[in-house]
């Protein structure tokens, strides 16, 4: 196993135990997870600092969440296939929080790259070139219907992926209805808020 496969094992292992405890995880939970002797830890990573520094960097990659977005079939419907997207976005979230909100509630601070790291890039760009990642793979999802949408799949891919991030937020309780589902979320995507004339929207002006 070479040093990199050895810290992407280790990583994996972490992760389920860093979203439990957080920054209060041991070394020893990390090693006894993953099946080796706890010095092999240390010979992987600097410290503990740098092995959660690792698992957040994992948690917000969109490797997984592009690999599943590509593996929905484009002879479903649309809807079918925004309902996959969703699905696959919401797990993509649900893991890159469940991490950040433990290290935030266990008081782990990032800390500056050690002295000689090769220097990493600010994280703003990390996460746009994250959010692009998916923002392409969203965007092959609508092209099998571009001839009957009404903007290009990659404006409406840019929607949908805000509209997907921000569903945790929009899932407040409604009335005795409870959450928004996500069936729901991509109902309203698709089809708008009202039903085929309900509403006269000719009085929207075209530069709003």
């Amino acid at each position: 196993m070479s040093p990199e496969q050895r810290r992407e094992m280790i990583v994996r292992a972490a992760l389920p135990l860093v979203a439990e405890y957080g920054a209060s995880v041991t070394t020893a939970q990390v090693a006894r997870a993953a099946g080796i002797g706890e010095a092999t830890i240390f010979r992987a990573f600097t410290d503990k600092d740098s092995l959660l520094a690792a698992c957040m960097a994992e948690a917000m990659r969109p490797d997984h969440v592009v690999r599943e977005l590509a593996s929905v079939s484009l002879d479903q419907p649309l809807a079918a296939r925004l309902l996959d997207a969703a699905d696959a976005l919401s797990a993509f979230l649900a893991r890159m929080g469940a991490i950040a909100g433990a290290l935030h509630a266990s008081g782990h601070l990032t800390r500056a790259p050690e002295r000689g790291a090769e220097r990493k890039p600010p994280r703003a760009a990390e996460r746009d070139a994250s959010l692009a990642a998916i923002q392409d793979a969203l965007a092959e999802l609508f092209e099998p219907d571009r001839a009957s949408l009404r903007l290009p799949p990659e404006r409406l891919a840019d929607v949908f992926g805000m509209l997907m991030m921000s569903a945790g937020r929009m899932r407040s309780e409604i009335s005795d209805q409870g959450a928004v589902s996500t069936r729901e979320l991509v109902d309203l995507f698709l089809h708008g808020a009202v039903t085929d004339g309900g509403v006269d929207t000719s009085a929207v002006p075209e530069d709003r």
